[in-house]
């Protein structure tokens, strides 16, 4: 993959987790998992080159982590 298409990668996964912001109407449970979600995107991302596998790895063990701390 090339640096350009991992940036942009890792730039989209970063512009979601700000945009959680607009979320007002969450419990802390929910934006527990939001940004859990948000962040293990952007470490999955990160960690396997941008690969659409390992984004939506690390979102979901991102989300499931952010639920669970929040509980």
């Amino acid at each position: 993959m090339t640096h350009t298409l991992r940036g942009g990668t890792a730039l989209l996964a970063l512009a979601a987790i700000f945009s959680l912001g607009a979320c007002a109407g969450m419990n802390q449970q929910e934006r527990g998992t939001a940004v859990g979600a948000g962040v293990g995107a952007l470490g999955g991302a990160i960690l396997t080159g941008g690969s659409t596998a390992g984004t939506l790895g690390g979102a979901a063990i991102g989300g499931i982590i952010g639920h669970e701390t929040n509980k």
